[in-house]
C-alpha cells in the first residue's frame, strides 16, 4: 500500500506546486512510514520551473568489512525555460564526481570529494538563448551521524563544507570568484522490504554560503541562508544484478528567486548505481603448497 501511494503521488505531481501542498505531501509520507535515501542528489540548476536529473555511478567497496567505499559518477541535468514547464527544454549541467567514504566508528562516517561541473548560462529575457558556459571545480568534506530506531528506521544527519571555484569556458575569471558553502541535511530512511532491498525516505537540506566576487570590485558577500532542498525517493535493487536504482522528486526553494513564488524548482530524478563488492587479491587467497 505504501509503494502504491508513492507511485501514485509521483504520477500525479503537477508542474507547479504551492509550498503548502509540498509540506502537506511530505508530512503524509513521513506519517505513513516513508523515508528516502538519494544516493546521488540532484545539483542545484538555478532558477527554473522544472528540472530533470539523471546519473550513472560506480560504487566500489574497498575493504572486507565494508567500511571504506568510493563512488564515482557522471550526471546530466536539464531544465525548463522561465516561460514553460518542459523539464527537458534546455541543457543545464554536466557533472563528474569522485567521493571517498569511511565509516570509522559505529554510526559515524566521513567523506571527501572532488567534482567538476559545466553549466550553460542563458539570457534572462526571451527567447532565453545560451550566452556562455560556466565551469566549476569543487572540493568538499562531509561528516554524518546515523541514529537507528529499531530495524526499520534510520535518521542520518550530515554537515558538509564546500569550496567552489568558478571559471568561464576559457578558464578566465567570472563575476563570482569562489564560494564557501555549508550544507546541513537530515534524512529519514525506512526499510520497506528486504525483497530487492526496497527503501523509502524523505530529506531536508539547508544551504548557507559566502562568496568572493571579482566584479564590480573585489569584495565578499554576506554569509547567509540561500536555499532549502526537500526530497522524496524510492530505492530498490535490480534482481540478480549488481545494480540499484533511485527514483525521486526534489523541490529546490531558492531565496529571492522567481521560482520560489511558484513553490520552488520541481525536479524529477533517477540514477543507476553499479555496486562492486570487495575482492581480495588472488595471492591473498592462495594457500602455500608446502
Amino acid at each position: 500500500m505504501i509503494l502504491q501511494s508513492v507511485q501514485s503521488t509521483l504520477k500525479q505531481l503537477p508542474m507547479k506546486f504551492s509550498i503548502k501542498k509540498i509540506s502537506v505531501s511530505l508530512l503524509l509520507m513521513v506519517f505513513t512510514g516513508i523515508s528516502v535515501k538519494a544516493q546521488i542528489s540532484p545539483p542545484g540548476l538555478g532558477d527554473a520551473n522544472t528540472a530533470f536529473w539523471s546519473a550513472f555511478g560506480v560504487k566500489r567497496t574497498l575493504d572486507s568489512l565494508g567500511k571504506k567505499q568510493t563512488l564515482d559518477y557522471i550526471g546530466i541535468g536539464r531544465k525548463s525555460s522561465p516561460d514553460n514547464d518542459n523539464l527537458f527544454s534546455k541543457q543545464a549541467i554536466f557533472v563528474f564526481n569522485h567521493e571517498f567514504y569511511h565509516s570509522f566508528a559505529p554510526h559515524q562516517q566521513y567523506s571527501y570529494a572532488l567534482s567538476y561541473r559545466r553549466q550553460p548560462q542563458y539570457e534572462t529575457n526571451a527567447p532565453y538563448e545560451k550566452e556562455g558556459i560556466e565551469q566549476e571545480f569543487r572540493a568538499y568534506g562531509r561528516y554524518a551521524y546515523t541514529f537507528d530506531f529499531g530495524k526499520k528506521w534510520k535518521l542520518k544527519n550530515t554537515v558538509r563544507q564546500e569550496f567552489r571555484k568558478f571559471f568561464d569556458a576559457d578558464f578566465k575569471k567570472v563575476e563570482e570568484d569562489f564560494q564557501l558553502r555549508t550544507r546541513i541535511k537530515s534524512q529519514l530512511t525506512y526499510n520497506l522490504s528486504s525483497k530487492n532491498n526496497q527503501k523509502l525516505a524523505v530529506s531536508a537540506e539547508a544551504l548557507f554560503s559566502i562568496s568572493h566576487l571579482n566584479e564590480p570590485d573585489p569584495q565578499w558577500t554576506a554569509f547567509g541562508y540561500r536555499e532549502m532542498r526537500i526530497a522524496a525517493y524510492y530505492m530498490f535493487s535490480i534482481p540478480h544484478s549488481p545494480f540499484t536504482v533511485d527514483i525521486g522528486y526534489m523541490d529546490d526553494l531558492i531565496r529571492g528567486s522567481q521560482s520560489i513564488h511558484k513553490g520552488g524548482v520541481h525536479y524529477l530524478a533517477a540514477d543507476l548505481i553499479w555496486n562492486i563488492p570487495y575482492k581480495k587479491k588472488e595471492a591473498d587467497n592462495q594457500e602455500h603448497l608446502d
